[in-house]
């Protein structure tokens, strides 16, 4: 059991390993910038547009209205930066809907995997097909489809990874071994029982005590497994982003050699996301290897199923189109009143993910923005902050779980730490509005602040991300966690747009964008109770008892 569960482990990290660098190289820095590149390319200056856009930015007149560059798409004229932007929403929303439709496919264990590695190597394609797609092409407005594919790619494969996580947890040696105590304890406590028929009143009087004392060790023992459980779930959903901004980091100091000696020319950057594309597919082969392709997988022994196969899947009578169908039904029936009122805890959170994973991405893209604009960092400088936050990242997911352990600190309680500490960013960019610090070292008005900002907010962000996950595994019924898993990704990428929006809407106002930061203290804190209110233990409760009985089945 302990090989199956290493083979099954390391198969699940490989694809952390894979994946997490097309993130890293291409989503979050290269992939953005050509785009854009290829509008530019393609695209010509504002207002007149008849005279072709420089591909080389510094040739540009500063000083000049007409810097402006616009591209036609169709019958439409759009600004070549907007172009980008636009790809990026698009590809959002049907990430959006393809998670909602895979989710049941990807709670049947035999084709978990099938999706898996077939929207791995679907995105992983797209992604290298940057490579031979030239700007100067009559078919350049393809990457923007190309850009779509491999997101979405991307988003419905880290999915059906994610779904894999909670019988990871279960199935780890260490907690093995205190389930397996928590099954001794109650086959004592059952014999105990049933042996102790009383045959006079001292034997009658007696008997509560044996049983109350016998009760008490099951659900000590009970607290001990449960709270094993959520440790272990978080070291190695921690470590699994570690290994994967640890694999980013590593590609994107390659990349940046042929992007720094061609300066940054759009065949570079195609290069770049083409060999996170390549990276993403060949480290996904051990995935293919190792991960089980199905079947069920045992906690103890066979006769104790953390998850098993459907009636429909053993019977062949499994159909796609009916599980896109009936994932859309049970989506439906799953928002209801009366189901929500079922996992009422699961909800809670994922309330405040909504409010989260948008406040940590906006904190994210402010500030790159604010350091372009206020601070005017240049490019490399900026790059360099692109490297230091995810290496930061890796420090903080490994920490964490060390700190955990030392305290004997729940998930929950991590997770309020790590906001707190991650609303101090903006809070800190808050302090520039004092005149004190104008123009002086402080309240973010120095370049040199926003490197040792970097460092703090990824220490936060790495194990935040990773907290999260694995916080919220504790609340999912068995048997359902890529369904869940697809709710937690749909919340995450519904509300990428609101930040992002109301920073935009702050900065036009008032003409400065420092005004935002006080709006992303308020977005974190807004969340802090809702996730306190979290009641873990009825949460967990409600996870392994609920039944879905919505009308919309």
């Amino acid at each position: 059991m302990v090989s199956h569960f290493k083979q099954k482990y390391y198969g699940w990290l490989s694809y952390a390993f894979a994946s997490e660098v097309f993130v890293i190289v291409s989503l979050t820095l290269f992939l953005p910038i050509c785009l854009e590149q290829f509008a530019r390319d393609n695209g010509y200056l504002y207002p007149d547009k008849t005279e072709r856009c420089s591909s080389e930015i510094s040739k540009l007149d500063d000083d000049s209205p007409s810097g402006r560059c616009v591209v036609k798409i169709g019958w439409l004229w759009i600004d070549s930066a907007s172009f980008s932007l636009y790809v990026f929403s698009a590809s959002v929303l049907l990430q959006a809907l393809t998670v909602i439709s895979v989710g049941g496919i990807a709670d049947h264990p035999p084709h978990r995997k099938i999706l898996l590695l077939t929207c791995a190597w679907a995105g992983a394609l797209a992604a290298t097909f940057f490579l031979p797609l030239s700007s100067s092409s009559p078919l350049w407005f393809l990457s923007a489809l190309l850009a779509v594919i491999a997101n979405v790619g991307f988003g419905t494969s880290v999915v059906a990874m994610n779904a894999y996580l909670p019988s990871l947890a279960r199935e780890s040696p260490e907690v093995l071994k205190v389930y397996a105590n928590l099954r001794n304890a109650e086959e004592s406590a059952l014999v105990l029982e049933n042996e102790a028929e009383p045959d006079d009143n001292n034997e009658a009087v007696a008997q509560p005590l044996v049983r109350n004392t016998t009760t008490d060790e099951v659900q000590e023992i009970k607290s001990h497994y449960e709270n094993e459980l959520s440790r272990t779930t978080s070291r190695i959903s921690s470590f699994g982003i570690a290994l994967g901004y640890g694999a980013g980091i590593f590609l994107l100091f390659v990349a940046l050699i042929p992007v720094t000696l061609m300066k940054g020319s759009t065949f570079s950057l195609r290069l770049a996301i083409s060999l996170s594309g390549i990276w993403w597919a060949v480290f996904s082969i051990p995935a293919l290897l190792w991960l089980p392709s199905g079947g069920y997988s045992s906690s103890v022994d066979d006769d104790d199923a953390i998850w098993v196969d459907t009636e429909n899947v053993t019977a062949g009578k499994w159909s796609l189109w009916k599980e896109i169908l009936a994932a859309w039904k049970r989506l439906g029936g799953m928002l209801q009143w009366s189901e929500i009122k079922k996992l009422r805890n699961t909800y809670k959170f994922l309330a405040s993910w909504f409010l989260l994973s948008d406040a940590f991405t906006t904190i994210t893209g402010t500030a790159i923005l604010f350091a372009k604009t206020v601070l005017n960092m240049q490019p490399s400088s900026l790059i360099l902050i692109g490297i230091i936050v995810p290496s930061s990242g890796i420090l903080g997911s490994l920490f964490w779980p060390r700190l955990q352990r030392r305290y004997r600190w729940s998930n929950q309680r991590v997770l309020l730490i790590l906001l707190v500490l991650a609303s101090l960013v903006p809070a800190y960019g808050c302090l520039g509005f004092i005149s004190v610090f104008q123009g002086r070292f402080g309240g973010l008005t120095t370049q040199g602040e926003m490197f040792g900002l970097a460092v703090y907010f990824g220490f936060v962000l790495g194990a935040f991300n990773g907290y999260a996950r694995a916080f919220y595994a504790e609340f999912l019924p068995p048997g359902e966690e890529a369904r869940w898993y697809g709710l937690y990704s749909i919340t995450d990428k519904s509300s990428s747009f609101f930040g992002p929006f109301i920073v935009g809407l702050i900065s036009d106002l008032t003409g400065n964008i420092r005004y935002s930061f006080f709006f992303l203290v308020v977005m974190i804190w807004a969340a802090i109770p809702v996730l306190k209110s979290v009641n873990v233990e009825r949460g967990r409760r409600d996870a392994q008892s609920y039944k879905y009985s919505s009308i919309s089945s």
